[in-house]
């Protein structure tokens, strides 16, 4: 929930650049195994030292009860944004709780080991997995610390303040309803974005393959696993749609087609087309191009304006580097192509090339 919050900061002066000191150490940066275990073995020496750093860093603090003395029953032990929620929680309902906030590693241990004295028993909030509240239990093994791993947090979902005051032992009331009449409304694709167009002409042509798979991958085009088009299957990370496809095309699988954006394809895409094409395997890669890294920043990829070269040059045949417009009108050309490349028996590509829709309204408001 950080990035979707706002504060008042403070800035600093602009400070110089940090001074160039390159390591003159023959082998520390050629991790040979010899080299390697040279190297771990100074990182454990450095540990002491770097323990010592955290104990006296700023950055961790412990924050008084504002109004009295503090009960010394129960602390909290928080992390990240956690802090921020556990302190909403005890100015809310004024709890004379301490909170050691800790925000480097290695952990403090001198600093935790005295906070933990002070309390009869500790709630560790962390966001998501929770690393530090299993280095926490390693360091003292007792009973005394709780949190996600004991239930006391939900194991799952983020965090809140809601689910920090009942982990106090606060009642807190259950919240309404929504009413029937807001509709939830999940994300979809832009109205008379490409996207949508691909998709329609992609499930005409899979329509006719029982049990079919089309493997997905990350950007805007991944709302086609959502209704109304049910389009995708999978979306692991960045490149595993093409490396998914060839797997399955290896294993068998006919047609074996996925999905990838033009940021995607060239940020790890084309090493999965290059294997593919290396090994012959038989499937159609969907390079969906609208001509910008539309979901994380406008910027052009590194393949704008040059996908039929790239995969021209990593050796897919020229004549199976088809391009199409996703546009209603041309919904029957479209599937035509599609399904020439789904029956090929090798290494295609379809590069689906239509500027994004809310980058095309910002040219036109800038004339």
């Amino acid at each position: 929930r950080l990035s979707h919050s706002r504060s008042t900061v403070q800035r600093g002066e602009p400070r110089g650049q940090n001074p160039l000191n390159p390591s003159t150490e023959k082998g520390q940066w050629i991790l040979l195994p010899a080299n390697a275990r040279g190297n771990y073995q100074r990182l454990l020496d450095k540990q002491e030292e770097l323990v010592a750093l955290s104990e006296s860093s700023p950055f961790n603090w412990v924050k008084q009860w504002d109004d009295g003395e503090t009960n010394n029953i129960t602390g909290v032990i928080a992390f990240g944004i956690a802090y921020n929620y556990a302190m909403e929680v005890i100015r809310a309902y004024h709890l004379p709780v301490e909170v050691l906030k800790i925000s480097s590693y290695p952990l403090p241990k001198n600093l935790v080991n005295r906070f933990i004295e002070k309390h009869n028993t500790l709630l560790i909030a962390e966001e998501g997995y929770p690393v530090c509240e299993e280095l926490l239990k390693g360091y003292r093994g007792d009973e005394t610390l709780r949190g996600r791993l004991d239930g006391t947090l939900p194991r799952t979902g983020e965090l809140s303040p809601g689910l920090l005051a009942k982990a106090l032992g606060i009642e807190t009331a259950e919240p309404n309803a929504v009413p029937a009449i807001v509709k939830g409304r999940p994300p979809m694709l832009c109205q008379g974005c490409g996207h949508r167009d691909l998709f329609h002409a992609l499930n005409e042509v899979m329509a006719n393959y029982p049990n079919n798979r089309v493997f997905g991958d990350i950007g805007c085009y991944t709302l086609g696993a959502l209704p109304p088009f049910n389009a995708i299957h999978t979306c692991v990370d960045m490149g595993a749609a093409i490396t998914m496809a060839k797997g399955a095309a290896d294993a068998g699988m006919r047609p074996a087609v996925c999905v990838i954006g033009d940021s995607t394809f060239t940020h790890s895409g084309i090493t999965g087309l290059l294997d593919a094409v290396n090994d012959r395997s038989p499937l159609t890669v969907i390079i969906s191009d609208n001509e910008t890294t539309a979901m994380t920043g406008g910027q052009d990829s590194a393949g704008t304006g040059r996908f039929h070269d790239i995969c021209k040059g990593i050796g897919v045949e020229e004549k199976h580097i088809r391009t199409l417009v996703p546009l209603k009108r041309n919904h029957e050309e479209n599937v035509k192509v599609i399904r020439e490349e789904l029956e090929y028996n090798g290494v295609s590509v379809i590069i689906a090339q239509r500027e994004c829709v809310q980058t095309a309204k910002r040219k036109r408001k800038k004339g």
